[in-house]
């Protein structure tokens, strides 16, 4: 008899089925037990009697021969797929037993320090809640990929390692190369460049390394990138019509296909308007001046405080919980960033500011080889090592330009967690390469 997923329980009333799964809680009621029995689908309640069962724990592994049967209208669950049914076993066969749980995994919320909840990742992954988590990031992530096919996007692999560094902003990791130094890699701006002149619009999703030091609730060493760029643009604002486009299909693919998860993590799309608005980070910096007497107006960036007002402002005065903050310092943006011909000082650059946080990176680039190399030396690049990245621009660039997501902070904000590493499956930072550092000084 072939295996029945839990999900199609309820269209075999009546019938004999082999369930597999995971026990996740048990009930003992005399001589009769219920289990809930989980797989990759859902849960269904399983009632039974005898030795078998009633030694059951959470987390055993096991194999359920049965009859799926209606439950009692008095006994339905409306909050499960499977809640008008169960399975009453008739043969059990434990496939791998369990230890004991080092905490209850089945408490409604895991209410668990940050690092007990790492410590035990391959045991918390399993809570509803944490896998919910990662069923809304698969989403984004695909639904990222899809945006762009539609707009005939092409996707590559980038390197992971680099002979450089794309930004000089950020500490990189150096490694050891067969008797060379190489690093590994902060960004694949480099290369998606180089391949828009391979297939003019491109795309990659990649992993990509920061060695700054810094222990924040939104800063992570390793990342999940959702990078893109596209050539022949007429106008730099295309880029944020762009992202606009694939952050409003992100949100609609996550409202749509993750309903429960969202429910069970009490979450909300964020609010966007009709088009997310763009203001100056000049005029956002006076916005915030006049709104908090906060003087920010000379600073090249937006402190964390100033992101979480200046997305106040845009919900209060535009109904959206996003925003664009765009024209960046030119001296504090990386040398291949366009300059606003009207006002040189400043790039034709952007970031996406959503619920506090920014979600995104982009802007224009110089595609000029001249001006390229120029800048490029200022800023003391090593031209012999961007060679094969020059090398593109030698043989003829379209205007372009490009952006950069962090698929982890676009997870945290829409779920509303409380730390970035919470949306990350196996978090790297400062303190942790899957254990402890601490701790492994502990013993």
């Amino acid at each position: 008899m072939a295996r029945t997923l839990t999900r199609d329980c309820p269209k075999q009333i009546g019938k004999k089925v082999i369930v597999e799964g995971w026990v996740q809680t048990k009930r003992d009621h005399g001589k009769i037990s219920f289990i809930d029995l989980y797989d990759r689908t859902g849960t269904v309640q399983v009632v039974g009697v005898g030795d078998v069962m009633s030694s059951l724990k959470p987390q055993f592994v096991v194999r359920i021969e049965g009859v799926v049967q209606a439950r009692p209208s008095s006994m339905v669950n409306d909050k499960i797929q499977t809640g008008t049914v169960e399975v009453k076993a008739e043969k059990i066969k434990i496939l791998a037993k369990a230890e004991e749980l080092p905490f209850d995994l089945n408490m409604q919320t895991l209410d668990l320090e940050l690092p007990t909840l790492l410590d035990f990742r391959g045991l918390t992954l399993r809570h509803p809640k944490i896998r919910a988590i990662f069923k809304v990031q698969e989403a984004i992530i695909d639904e990222f990929r899809m945006s762009l096919k539609r707009k005939e996007f092409t996707e590559f692999q980038s390197p992971v390692i680099i002979p450089q560094g794309a930004e000089g902003g950020s500490e990189m990791f150096e490694v050891k190369y067969f008797g060379h130094k190489a690093f590994l890699a902060q960004s694949p701006q480099f290369y998606k460049q180089i391949m828009v002149g391979v297939f003019e619009r491109v795309f990659t999703v990649n992993k990509t390394l920061r060695a700054e030091p810094s222990v924040t609730t939104r800063h992570l060493t390793e990342v999940t990138t959702l990078d893109a760029e596209f050539g022949f643009i007429e106008d730099w604002q295309e880029l944020m019509d762009v992202v606009d486009d694939v952050i409003k299909d992100i949100f609609k693919r996550v409202e749509t296909d993750c309903q429960q998860e969202l429910k069970l993590l009490d979450a909300t799309i964020p609010k966007t308007s009709a088009k997310i608005p763009r203001i100056k980070l000049r005029e956002a910096q006076e916005i915030i001046y006049k709104r908090t007497k906060r003087d920010s107006r000379k600073e090249p960036d937006l402190a964390p405080e100033d992101e979480r007002e200046i997305c106040k402002w845009a919900n209060e005065e535009h109904k959206s919980d996003l925003v664009f903050i765009t024209h960046y310092p030119t001296s504090k943006r990386p040398f291949y960033s366009y300059a606003d011909p009207n006002d040189p000082d400043y790039t034709l650059s952007f970031d996406l500011i959503g619920r506090g946080t920014e979600w995104l990176t982009g802007g224009q680039r110089i595609s000029d080889l001249d001006l390229l190399t120029k800048r490029a030396k200022e800023r003391e690049v090593d031209i012999k090592k961007s060679a094969l990245y020059l090398q593109a621009f030698q043989f003829g660039m379209p205007p372009e330009g490009g952006f950069s997501f962090g698929s982890e902070r676009i997870t945290m904000h829409i779920l509303g967690l409380k730390n970035v590493r919470e949306a990350s499956l196996f978090p790297r930072d400062m303190e942790r390469v899957d254990i402890r550092f601490s701790a492994q000084k502990d013993k």
